[in-house]
């Protein structure tokens, strides 16, 4: 060992030392901190789905993958960060000793291979994730950069070290090869061997190789260490733990349910819910669950959900990174106060610091976050502004994208929950709403008397509930814009006359029949919710009081009932097998009971509704249909999972959109760019929106006078021959026919 060897190795332990401690003990912190949320019973077990889907999304990166052109050059850092930790600490003993490597390790010839492919990977995959985030910069216009609000220092001093970590493997590996340490074979050493061709055999050059690879390490883990809001960062670690924790353990629906309020780490029961005690929403940082202090801390401010968010492409002020990325400031400033025991009771009073001078050891910036409200109001700067928090509109299109599994909806909700129940502060408009819903039972305002208006004019009787169901296979739940909404009455109206024409049996419940709640809930409206989705379990069980559980079928023309019901009501005791009516229809198609015999010649868009696709995964049935009826299919860019919003989910049906472009008017936009002559979907919400924007547009003189905004079922009906039984099976348009999938759990 020459002295040059030795004076650096000991440099590089002596400055290690100091690193290595604080990440311990910043580990440890972290630690405490993120315990600070409430308990979440919900996220236990279990173990073997929920390893397999950490396991899936961080090796085969399935949901990184969504942005092709990124995902396999972060699979080079990633892999490059997890294996390159053994080359990390092997340089601990190459800077001492030139020639020394691991036992075992490095007598393979595969393990040489393994370390050049991480070395020139890291090198490459970081210098290409450095130019995708400059191509994307801020600068660009209209809000195009998913990197706007993002802290590019923090992010370009990562791939900084992640590039010098990697010259740092190659660099090593090539001075090994000039000292003829290893006689591995060019194909292990495709780099290291060449390049070792060039240089003259000098172990100093190897240990000094050795110390720069430690030393960049150790600034980094000494910059990160001091920093915990480094999302950039630190999400190398606490990514694994977030994917684990998602809410819907066998990795499936994007969001489905909401995650219901909790208390003590279970679902809050309101009849025993106690103001006092209970958490009802989030009112202050410290209400979020665990789960979000650990979302908070995972985001790794890649902007992907941004760019999805349609408030965001529309110039609203709601961004689902910097709402996740304002939580993590905020909580991480705030968790001194927290961590020594502050807090404040329902009436703003601070409580659980004691002493002469209780806040002696807080530093300022905690004592100035705990006084911060979470939401802002007229006269004073909250963490989330109010427009931002009502500019949501539950769409999941930021969960879905998210390659962490943040859940933004979860908390925007929760922040609601709280401004509505507790607060009583939200947007006037939806004052309305929620008398309607409370006093009527539906958000229009309408008289449960006038359920079955939408029956008048059918040259058929439409079989109504009457105390039993007797033989029919399907309860037809029309749903509240389905009863009284002009447009999608049209849409009911169709549907039951396809299950005629088809013979299926089924009867609806006309005055019975309540909203299942959805638009309250979203707003916020917990309580309201609870109290209309009781209501309908205990009308829906007796209805199917004497049948099994897989015999409660449901078919549901709204993309919200339909995702209230299938996902939402079992946690308050309705179990039932539903099924959208596009599912049940196209499978009405495969067995030849439907037979589209006059083919419908038009170029036809679909627009998938939220709560129908993202939410519960439903893409193919629909399209099937289309393809059915013997039209065109023309898709617009944003489909599928990245299907872009109508605007009116999350109660924003019932708001006026004040700021920005309206979301309705961006989506028909990119609609009418395909030339359509119909605009299909199968949700009545996306029906009214979409049907306002282009007659907006036709107004404008942007649009054909002959655009028509239509359902699926709609479209299918025009294609059947009505009022007959399909005689022969041969009539059937085979090249038109959908082949689907399995139901009821079609495309989930």
């Amino acid at each position: 060992m020459g002295a040059v060897q030795l004076t650096l190795g000991l440099i590089a332990v002596a400055v290690s030392v100091v690193p290595w401690a604080m990440f311990v003990a910043t580990i440890a912190r972290f630690v405490r901190v993120i315990r600070l949320g409430q308990p979440d019973g919900t996220r236990n077990g279990p173990f073997v789905p929920r390893l397999t889907t950490m396991i899936k999304e961080f090796a085969a990166h399935t949901r990184m993958n969504k942005f092709r052109h990124v995902g396999p050059w972060h699979w080079l850092v990633m892999w490059g960060f997890l294996l390159g930790s053994l080359a990390l600490f092997e340089a601990y003993g190459e800077v001492f000793v030139p020639t020394w490597g691991w036992p075992i390790l490095d007598d393979w010839s595969l393990w040489h291979l393994l370390m050049e492919i991480l070395g020139v990977g890291t090198v490459v995959g970081g210098v290409a994730l450095a130019i995708i985030r400059q191509l994307n910069h801020p600068r660009r216009a209209d809000r195009q950069s998913r990197f706007a609000g993002s802290n590019f220092r923090a992010a370009y001093f990562v791939e900084a070290v992640v590039v010098i970590e990697g010259l740092g493997i190659l660099g090593v590996r090539a001075g090994k090869a000039a000292l003829g340490v290893h006689e591995t074979p060019t194909w292990a050493a495709f780099v290291s061997n060449p390049v070792g061709h060039l240089l003259p055999a000098s172990t100093t050059f190897v240990s000094i190789m050795a110390f720069i690879k430690l030393m960049s390490a150790m600034v980094w883990v000494y910059v990160v260490s001091r920093n915990m809001t480094m999302g950039v960062a630190w999400h190398r670690f606490s990514a694994f733990f977030n994917i684990y924790f998602k809410r819907e353990a066998d990795g499936g629906v994007a969001l489905g349910k909401l995650k219901p309020m909790m208390s003590e780490g279970k679902p809050l029961d309101f009849e025993e819910a106690d103001p006092e005690s209970d958490v009802f929403g989030a009112g202050k940082i410290e209400d979020f669950s665990w789960k979000g202090w650990l979302d908070f801390t995972t985001c790794t401010e890649c902007g992907r959900c941004q760019s999805q968010c349609p408030a965001w492409n529309t110039g609203k002020p709601l961004s689902p990174k910097l709402v996740i990325t304002q939580l993590r400031d905020h909580a991480y400033a705030k968790a001194p106060y927290l961590l020594a025991g502050g807090k404040k009771d329902m009436a703003g009073e601070e409580i659980g610091l004691t002493g002469d001078d209780p806040h002696a050891g807080i530093d300022v910036l905690a004592l100035a976050e705990a006084e911060r409200p979470l939401i802002g109001g007229a006269d004073e700067l909250g963490v989330i502004d109010p427009e931002v928090l009502w500019s949501c509109t539950t769409c999941g299109a930021c969960v879905e994208q998210c390659p962490v599994d943040i859940e933004h909806v979860d908390h925007i909700v929760d922040m609601r929950r709280y401004q509505v129940m507790i607060e009583s502060n939200f947007p006037s408009e939806l004052n309305g709403m929620f008398k309607n819903l409370e006093n009527k039972g539906n958000p229009w305002g309408q008289n449960a008397k006038d359920r079955l208006q939408w029956t008048e004019d059918l040259d058929f009787e439409v079989p109504v509930f009457d105390g039993e169901l007797g033989d029919a296979e399907y309860l037809f739940w029309v749903g509240c814009a389905g009863a009284f909404e002009d447009r999608a009455k049209k849409t009911t109206r169709a549907v039951a006359e396809l299950l005629h024409i088809a013979d299926v049996r089924y009867k609806v419940l006309g005055p019975e029949e309540t909203c299942t709640g959805d638009p309250a809930r979203r707003a916020g409206n917990e309580f309201l919710f609870q109290m209309l989705a009781q209501q309908n379990v205990e009308v829906l069980n007796s209805v199917f009081e004497d049948r099994d559980p897989l015999q409660r079928k449901i078919v549901v023309t709204c993309a919200h009932c339909f995702n209230s019901l299938a996902n939402e009501y079992p946690e308050i005791g309705g179990q039932y097998e539903v099924v959208h009516h596009t599912q049940l229809l196209n499978r009405l198609v495969r067995e030849k009971r439907l037979v589209p015999v006059a083919p419908v010649a038009d170029d036809v868009t679909y627009h998938d509704p939220c709560y129908l696709g993202r939410h519960n995964k439903v893409y193919d049935a629909p399209r099937e249909l289309v393809g059915a009826a013997g039209a065109s299919l023309r898709e617009m860019p944003r489909h599928g999972d990245r299907s872009m919003c109508c605007g009116a989910g999350g109660a924003r049906m019932w708001m006026e959109e004040k700021i920005g472009k309206r979301i309705n008017i961006d989506r028909v936009d990119e609609a009418l760019g395909t030339a359509p002559s119909k605009i299909a979907t199968g949700c009545p919400f996306c029906r009214v929106m979409l049907t306002d924007g282009v007659t907006a547009r036709q107004n404008d003189g942007k649009a054909s006078e002959n655009v028509e905004v239509i359902d699926v079922a709609q479209l299918l009906l025009s294609a059947v021959k009505r009022g007959e039984r399909p005689a022969e099976a041969e009539d059937v348009p085979t090249d038109k026919v959908a082949s689907g999938t399995p139901l009821p759990d079609q495309d989930k």
